[in-house]
C-alpha cells in the first residue's frame, strides 16, 4: 500500500469530520430552550451561560431580569434575590451574571447584542484598585463571540475605540490574531475592510451555533438549594417576617467570631496565621485612581444603547473587618462619591447606596459581601425598582469619563443622593 493511501486512511476520516463539522456550523440555525433549562441557566452562574448569547435573549423575552455583579450573587442564602423572586412568585426573575473576577469590562464584554428593558447592578468599589480589571479573571469570562459582536457593531467613537484599547490589553484577547488585528483596527479609528468583516460575519455565526449547541451543557443545578433556603421564609411575603427569618438564620450561622460574619467562611477562609497577617493590611489600599471607572463608563454607555433602566447597589464593606484591616472608610466615601458622580451626571439615578450599612447586624455574609440583612434591605429597591413601568430612559453620556484625568483625579464633588424613584416607594 502506498505511503499516500496509508496517510489517507489514518488522516482522512479526521479531516472529513472537521470539515463536516465546520460546514455543520457555518449554517444558520436556531434552538430552542425550554423553560427549566432557562430557570437553571439564570441561577447557575456558570462560564458558559455568561460566555452565551442566546439564552440571555430567550430569557430576558420571557420576563427574566439581568443581574450583573462578581462574587457578591454566589451567596445564597434565605434573603437572595433569587430565592424571594421564586418564594413570592414575582413577575420577574434574576439572571445571574457575574462571579469572582467579573469586574465592569468582563460585563460589557457580555452586554453585546443581549440588550434588555431593565437591570440591576451591583457596583463594588472594591473593583476599583489601580491596576483595574485583572486580565487572569477576564479570561475566565472571554467570549470570541461577544467581542466579535462588539467588533461588528463598532463605530468611530470614543467609547469604542477605548473599548478596542481595553480589549487588547487582556492575553486571551491578544491571542487571537483575526480579532486583535481588528481591535487595532478600531482603536486607530480606521474600517473595517470588508473581506475582514465577511469574515468575521462568517466566524460569529459559527461562534453563534457552538453558543446554541453547548452553553446548556452542565448547567448548575440549584433549584433544590433554592427551594430549601425558601422553606424558612413566611408563605405570605412580608417584611417584618422576613426581618426575623432573616436575623433568625444569621444568628445561627454566624457564632464563633468576632467580625458577625458566616463561621464556616471564617473557619476555612481566616485561620490564625492568616489573620495575624491581615491586621492593618489595607490601610494603604486606594479605589480612588482606577482605570475601572472608565470601564464603568463602557457599561453605561452600552445600558444607554439599549435603552436599558438600571438598579445600581452599592455595597459596603464588613465594619469591624474595616478596622481589623485598617481600611480607610474616608477613602471609601471618596471612591462611593465617584462612583455617583459619574452615574448621577449622566442620568442614572437609580442608586442605592448601602455603602455606610457595614456595621449593621447581620448584614454582611462575611468580610465584603452582602448577606441576610444586606439582601432583604436590597430586595426593598428591587421590589419598588421591578414594580414601576418602563419608561425609555433618556441619558446624557460624557466621553471625559474615558479620560485619564478622570481616571485619577482625586478632588471628587460630594454627591447627594438623588434616587427618588426607587427609594421613595420603599416598602417595609
Amino acid at each position: 500500500m502506498k505511503n499516500k493511501t496509508k496517510l489517507w486512511l489514518i488522516f482522512g476520516p479526521i479531516i472529513c469530520a472537521a470539515l463536516l463539522l465546520i460546514g455543520i456550523f457555518s449554517l444558520p440555525w436556531e434552538r430552542t430552550f425550554s423553560k427549566g433549562s432557562l430557570y437553571q441557566a439564570a441561577a447557575s452562574q456558570t462560564k458558559t451561560v455568561f460566555k452565551g448569547k442566546d439564552m440571555r435573549q430567550k430569557a430576558y423575552k420571557l420576563g427574566y431580569v439581568p443581574f450583573y455583579g462578581s462574587s457578591e450573587l454566589s451567596r445564597f442564602d434565605n434573603m437572595h434575590p433569587t430565592v424571594l423572586a421564586t418564594k413570592y412568585r414575582r413577575g420577574y426573575m434574576p439572571f445571574l451574571l457575574g462571579a469572582a473576577g467579573s469586574q465592569s469590562l468582563a460585563q460589557y464584554q457580555g452586554m453585546q447584542d443581549a440588550p434588555s428593558k431593565k437591570a440591576v447592578m451591583v457596583i463594588s468599589p472594591q473593583w476599583f484598585t489601580q491596576e483595574g480589571q485583572d486580565p487572569a479573571a477576564f479570561s475566565l469570562y472571554y467570549s470570541p463571540l461577544h467581542v466579535t459582536d462588539f467588533i461588528l457593531n463598532a463605530q468611530d467613537t470614543e467609547a469604542d475605540r477605548y473599548a478596542a484599547r481595553r480589549f487588547l490589553k487582556m492575553d486571551c484577547v491578544k491571542s487571537n490574531h483575526v480579532l486583535s488585528h481588528a481591535l487595532f483596527e478600531i482603536a486607530a479609528g480606521l474600517e473595517l475592510p470588508k473581506t475582514e468583516r465577511y469574515y468575521l460575519l462568517w466566524r460569529r455565526r459559527m461562534y453563534s451555533n457552538e453558543d446554541r449547541f453547548f452553553t446548556s451543557f452542565q448547567l448548575r443545578d440549584r433549584l433544590p438549594k433554592i427551594e430549601q433556603q425558601g422553606k424558612s421564609l413566611p408563605d405570605k411575603y412580608s417584611y417584618k417576617g422576613l426581618l426575623k427569618a432573616s436575623n433568625k438564620e444569621a444568628k445561627h450561622n454566624t457564632r464563633g467570631n468576632p467580625f458577625g460574619i458566616r463561621t464556616g467562611f471564617y473557619r476555612k477562609r481566616l485561620n490564625p496565621k492568616l489573620l495575624k497577617r491581615l491586621k492593618g493590611s489595607q490601610k494603604k489600599f486606594n479605589y480612588v485612581q482606577s482605570p475601572e471607572f472608565s470601564d464603568l463608563e463602557l457599561v453605561l454607555n452600552q445600558f444607554s444603547k439599549d435603552k436599558t433602566q438600571v438598579l445600581f447597589v452599592i455595597p459596603p464593606v464588613n465594619a469591624k473587618w474595616r478596622k481589623y484591616t485598617g481600611l480607610s472608610q474616608k477613602m471609601y466615601e471618596k471612591s462611593v462619591n465617584k462612583i455617583k458622580h459619574e452615574l448621577i451626571s449622566q442620568g442614572f439615578d437609580n442608586i442605592y447606596d448601602l455603602s455606610q450599612m457595614g456595621g449593621k447586624k447581620h448584614f454582611m455574609e462575611d468580610t465584603i459581601h452582602l448577606g441576610w440583612n444586606g439582601w432583604l434591605y436590597m430586595d426593598q429597591a428591587v421590589k419598588a425598582f421591578m414594580k414601576q413601568k418602563y419608561v425609555k430612559p433618556t441619558y446624557a453620556l460624557n466621553d471625559y469619563f474615558f479620560t485619564e484625568d478622570w481616571r485619577n483625579t482625586k478632588t471628587v464633588p460630594k454627591v447627594a443622593l438623588t434616587n427618588k424613584q426607587v427609594l421613595a416607594n420603599l416598602e417595609k
